[in-house]
């Protein structure tokens, strides 16, 4: 039975219906629900053991390239991560949007950090304890806000994660590029490995590039990717989806559904 229901409603929103739905493990009735691409990807980041598997993999690197790691300096050694979907799972939040017809927020996305209710992502976890063991620092440059401190360290505290403190915490502040940050933790550290989910957590290589930049910007730092550079999947939000649309924030749904429609190919 509970098998029938669950399938019955993926066949409605994937039908694109407006009727009245209520999701599996969710208590709130919805309306106006579609299967839109938030969902869709948010489906793969909670359900398929396929995202699983890639984290770990991604960790698994991340764990052998600090193993092997040759030290060039007397400096400490440390690492710089991204936060979300690098360490905290925050795909609840596109599927409460979604439900609600809605994207991005500012207001709501707030209201979300303050729950300090994410999720880690699968290995996070067991690699930052394993690389504190190590006496590698851990330093989290993350484009969440100064008021968003207080939240987001409770959030990292609740797995009793490495150095979620005021010094290792690095939010944005009247910039998203995190290069000043990075160069910042770079003289008095030795950072042996950065960890993000979008291009710019690496190199200002890929600060606002468009896409023909950032895939030949990849090209030209090949060489980094597994070795020192280590990303994570994160086909919800992101750059890669930014540069489509030229990082015009003021574009609607319809016409980025337009700009979409015109980059697929097809045959």
């Amino acid at each position: 039975m509970k098998y029938f229901f669950f399938t019955a409603i993926v066949f409605l929103l994937a039908c694109n219906t407006s009727k009245k739905i209520t999701a599996v493990g969710n208590t709130a009735t919805l309306q106006n629900v579609s299967l839109n691409g938030k969902l869709f990807t948010a489906l793969f980041q909670q359900r398929a053991a396929e995202y699983r598997a890639l984290c770990l993999q991604g960790y698994n690197v991340a764990q052998m390239r600090i193993d092997n790691y040759a030290a060039q300096s007397t400096k400490p050694k440390a690492i710089i991560t991204d936060i979300d979907e690098t360490i905290l799972d925050n795909s609840p939040y596109a599927v409460h949007q979604a439900y609600n017809s809605k994207e991005y927020e500012t207001a709501s996305w707030y209201e979300w950090t303050d729950k300090s209710a994410a999720d880690t992502m699968p290995g996070a976890a067991a690699f930052l304890k394993y690389a504190a063991a190590k006496n590698i620092s851990v330093f989290y440059v993350t484009n969440r806000e100064e008021r968003e401190r207080i939240s987001t360290l409770k959030n990292l505290q609740k797995f009793n994660l490495p150095n979620t403190d005021d010094i290792h915490f690095f939010p944005k502040t009247n910039t998203s590029s995190k290069e000043t940050r990075r160069q910042n933790i770079m003289q008095q550290y030795e950072v042996i490995l950065l960890m993000g989910d979008n291009l710019a957590d690496f190199s200002t290589l890929f600060d606002k590039k468009t896409e023909a930049e950032r895939k030949n910007n990849v090209d030209i730092a090949a060489t980094e990717f597994g070795k020192k550079f280590i990303v994570f999947p994160n086909a919800n939000y992101g750059d890669w989806e930014n540069s489509l649309y030229k990082f015009n924030y003021k574009l609607v749904q319809v016409q980025k559904d337009s700009v979409i429609k015109f980059v697929l190919k097809s045959y």
